[in-house]
């Protein structure tokens, strides 16, 4: 039963994955993009808010594969 479900659980997996690392560098440009927009500085807060988009993706998706293989 439980190798059966082994598909499902990887599928789980990648799309939780998936979605973080794409919300959280999405979320990073656009709120970067409206900072430069707001305060005149063409590129700066949008590469930092894509850099801080891109680790705080990395972080949600260390801690979703440690959930994942801990069996929570």
């Amino acid at each position: 039963m439980r190798q059966s479900r082994r598909p499902f659980y990887a599928m789980a997996l990648y799309s939780a994955i998936l979605s973080q690392l794409t919300g959280s560098i999405l979320v990073g440009i656009f709120g970067g993009r409206w900072l430069d927009h707001r305060l005149d500085s063409e590129p700066l807060f949008m590469i930092i808010g894509l850099l801080l988009g891109l680790s705080a993706g990395i972080y949600a998706m260390l801690r979703t594969v440690k959930q994942f293989d801990s069996g929570e």
